[in-house]
């Protein structure tokens, strides 16, 4: 069994939007996310998906077109050589009282068990507080990389989580992560 490496997706792996992304043309990949998922890949990594997408309960874009943006980001990971073995999200909205959203541990604790994990091995890569707290929550090891909310995020970053390593994107997180010797707070 693999180890396993869990992403935030907006901000992580593509692009962000204030007005949600809501269609497979405005899904753009951040540049060297998807070669970093195939390079953890290839050095061993299962890798999956935990992102909150509450354009769904807000009327935004249906799962038709989430899955449509889902195909597209498997199909260019692909070509990249990597793959994302699942992805989970939670369809609700932030008034809706579910345990998936995130800063809930849900989405996460559900990839735990699907794939045998051990939650302190496992890293959870986000781009906002909320994605640290369901890191933490469910027992796991938050990291922050500082593309899409990541920067603003790191500057108020509370006490709890001033020891967590901060890179300056997925690509340097993979580096550290596949490359002994390379370390995280300062970012690469």
């Amino acid at each position: 069994m693999s180890a396993l490496v869990i992403l935030d997706r907006d901000g992580v792996i593509n692009r962000d939007s204030r007005d949600y992304v809501r269609t497979a043309d405005e899904w753009i990949p951040l540049p060297g996310s998807l070669d970093a998922i195939a390079r953890l890949n290839e050095a061993g990594y299962t890798v999956a998906v935990a992102s909150n997408q509450s354009g769904l309960a807000r009327g935004y874009f249906t799962r038709r077109e989430l899955r449509a943006m889902h195909r597209k980001f498997r199909r260019l990971l692909k070509r990249a050589g990597g793959r994302v073995a699942r992805i989970e999200v939670c369809p609700h909205g932030p008034g809706d009282g579910c345990s998936c959203r995130k800063p809930a541990p849900g989405l996460i604790t559900r990839l735990h068990k699907r794939f045998g994990a051990v939650p302190g091995n496992v890293a959870v890569v986000g781009d906002s507080l909320r994605d640290l707290e369901a890191a933490r929550a469910a027992g796991s090891q938050p990291v922050l990389v500082r593309t899409g909310n990541g920067r603003q995020t790191e500057a108020a970053l509370p006490p709890e989580f001033a020891d967590i390593p901060v890179y300056d994107n997925l690509a340097a997180f993979a580096d550290a992560v596949v490359t002994p010797g390379i370390g995280g707070k300062a970012g690469a």
